[in-house]
């Protein structure tokens, strides 16, 4: 597959599943002053088609496609965590994708690229918090796989073609409670889309999205099997300052648990803290949840409950200053994945 870019950011229909995925980090108020507050935040939306036999319907109401969507706060300074859900069907503007321009929308959440054609517009209004950001990359999309194909196991519908914008500079208001801060930070982008399902065997994935403090980014995928064990096809990639990607195979990057987290609300226990390294690439980090609950368990979006999270980094060798910032998602610890 041969991306195309602005025109890749935009839906694709035809593949069963699509996802856009925005997660970062945020700042209000300045360090000097005493004041400065620390978020992270994600904002998904994921096109899934139904059945379709829905095609040959009349109907205005016919749900041929569903637009799936989460929103999440992380105080990190308070040490709190919200989020909330949507669904909705691509029905009487209700909620859609363009294929033609990138937007996708569900009420009134949204993400997609403001009228320069550059600066990725979000925005979510939900129980208690809200998002209103401008995203301006500050580097090229990094593209995953080989040959334009991210492979996440065996099977029919096990791939992707998967990109990120790694580094996106942040820029807008968040609504805190009763607060309207404005903010600073630095965003991830992940798009997918393709067949969307776990290969044969697998029952979840950890996925690491690191920025490094010296200019590089990290992606790791560790799609792991029913005996504990990381499937061949996991993988990831280095991305240096100037852009390359560099890929990694399962066997070039070692993550190790270094503790656990246990959910009163689920009964689920994940891992809480790693250390990842690629020592070909001269990277050996810890990798720290800023707040140990930052679970989602949703209702109306297909009763996935999932942990994605902000993390902090620093050095595995060095000094212990901060190196790094960035979110890991753990799926399939409580209960069904997606993609089952």
């Amino acid at each position: 597959y041969a991306f195309r870019f602005p025109a890749d950011h935009a839906a694709h229909p035809g593949t069963p599943v699509e996802w856009w995925y925005y997660t970062g980090e945020l700042r209000a108020g300045a360090r000097h002053s005493g004041f400065e507050r620390r978020y992270g935040f994600e904002l998904t939306f994921f096109r899934v088609e139904t059945d379709r036999s829905w095609d040959t319907s009349r109907s205005c109401w016919a749900p041929r496609e569903l637009i799936l969507s989460h929103a999440a706060l992380t105080d990190e300074t308070r040490g709190t965590f919200r989020y909330d859900e949507r669904a909705s069907r691509t029905a009487l503007g209700l909620a859609g994708a363009d294929s033609a321009r990138y937007r996708v929308w569900a009420g009134d959440w949204s993400a997609g690229l403001g009228a320069d054609g550059r600066a990725h517009r979000l925005a979510a209004a939900a129980g208690g918090f809200g998002l209103d950001l401008a995203l301006v990359p500050t580097r090229p999309p990094a593209i995953h796989g080989r040959d334009g194909v991210s492979v996440k196991g065996d099977g029919p519908g096990a791939w992707s073609h998967y990109y990120s914008v790694t580094r996106l500079a942040a820029r807008g208001r968040i609504v805190d409670g009763s607060d309207t801060l404005e903010v600073t930070g630095e965003a991830w982008m992940d798009h997918e889309f393709g067949g969307g399902r776990l290969g044969r065997g697998e029952v979840g994935w950890d996925w690491f999205a690191l920025r490094l403090a010296d200019g590089r980014d990290l992606m790791l995928y560790r799609m792991r099997l029913a005996d504990g064990s990381i499937d061949a096809a996991s993988s990831g990639s280095v991305v240096d300052a100037r852009g390359r990607v560099i890929p990694l195979t399962r066997d070039a990057c070692t993550v190790v648990a270094l503790g656990r987290w246990h959910s009163t609300r689920t009964g689920a226990t994940y891992p809480s803290g790693w250390r990842v390294s690629a020592p070909a690439h001269g990277i050996d980090v810890f990798v720290e949840p800023t707040v140990e609950d930052q679970e989602l368990v949703t209702r109306s979006t297909g009763g996935v409950t999932y942990w994605e999270g902000s993390v902090r980094v620093r050095s595995a060798t060095g000094s212990r200053a901060e190196a790094g910032r960035g979110y890991v998602e753990l799926t399939g610890y409580a209960g069904r994945p997606p993609g089952r």
